[in-house]
């Protein structure tokens, strides 16, 4: 298997697994487990599982001092995007809700725009403007019947905190940190994060006391977060983030397909061309670099005068 098939693979593999969240999350929920319980344990498991496979690989797990706050930080900014997702389940359509939460690397331009002063081309707002009608198509549901504008709100909250944590990462000491040590500080920062919102564990739900319970927390923990950082710094090192970015919209597909085979959630011709929207957006956004590259150098004057 040459590097770039291997950089595919492992970037089909990240994106499979992360859409996979739905598939145990709201199993837990059938099992009477509320939302904090559920990621405490996922992000509890998940660390001691990175931890157990870092130590294995020999890899220096501690950090310095000023690191500390920073890391305590962007944990908790993850575990917000997390919490606000996994409620948003209890409102929306798991896969209508991942399908929005897609709009990620968007706000993550947006952001960069307002807050770092970078230059947005005119096919950024067009991107903006294509995943905003997508995402009103997906609001309007199911013929008349509306979603919840609390589930829109908490998903699209989910949304704007993971960019927060992106760009956070990216322009902090935390850009110098190894990814797959920052990665478990920083659930190791959401796990206590979670066991304070559980009264400091005393509303900490136990572990169904089923197969398919230790199952599902398992599969929770590992699956949709293990997995995905795992293959995901194979992907990018193989092909890039651009490439790897661009793979990721199997994440939202796979939502979606568990939503309807599993849970029996419905996708009509609306919800289908919502997500469509949103995964073209977002797709050109993420290739633009591609673009900009593939654009004849007689024509990047004339780009770079209309897009400022």
């Amino acid at each position: 298997m040459n590097t770039r098939t291997k950089g595919a693979v492992c970037g089909v593999t990240a994106a499979v697994a992360y859409g996979t969240n739905p598939l145990f999350s709201l199993a837990l929920y059938d099992e009477g487990m509320d939302v904090e319980s559920v990621l405490f344990y996922r992000f509890a498991i998940a660390a001691a599982i990175l931890a157990a496979v870092l130590r294995l690989r020999g890899v220096r797990l501690g950090i310095c001092r000023r690191e500390i706050a920073p890391l305590l930080l962007a944990g908790i900014i993850f575990a917000m995007s997390s919490q606000t997702l996994y409620q948003s389940f209890l409102y929306m359509d798991a896969g209508v809700a991942c399908s929005i939460l897609f709009v990620y690397p968007i706000l993550v331009a947006v952001i960069m725009t307002v807050f770092f002063h970078e230059r947005a081309s005119l096919l950024t707002y067009g991107c903006i403007a294509t995943a905003t009608a997508g995402i009103a198509l997906l609001y309007q549901g199911d013929g008349d019947v509306s979603l919840s504008t609390t589930g829109l709100l908490l998903v699209v909250l989910s949304s704007l905190c993971y960019s927060v944590y992106i760009v956070g990462v990216d322009h902090s000491v935390l850009s110098r940190v190894p990814s797959a040590r920052m990665t478990l500080w920083v659930l190791v920062a959401g796990a206590l994060m979670f066991f304070v919102f559980t009264g400091f564990g005393t509303r900490l739900q136990a572990v169904p006391s089923t197969i398919a319970g230790w199952g599902n927390v398992v599969g929770v923990a590992l699956v949709p977060t293990i997995i995905p950082i795992l293959f995901i710094n194979v992907s990018i090192k193989s092909i890039g983030p651009t490439y790897s970015a661009i793979i990721g919209a199997l994440e939202p597909v796979t939502a979606l397909t568990i939503g309807v085979m599993v849970f029996d959630e419905r996708l009509t011709g609306r919800i289908i061309l919502g997500a469509l929207l949103i995964f073209v957006s977002v797709t050109f956004v993420v290739a633009r670099p591609l673009l900009v590259k593939f654009i004849p150098h007689g024509h990047v004057g004339a780009r770079r005068r209309h897009n400022g």
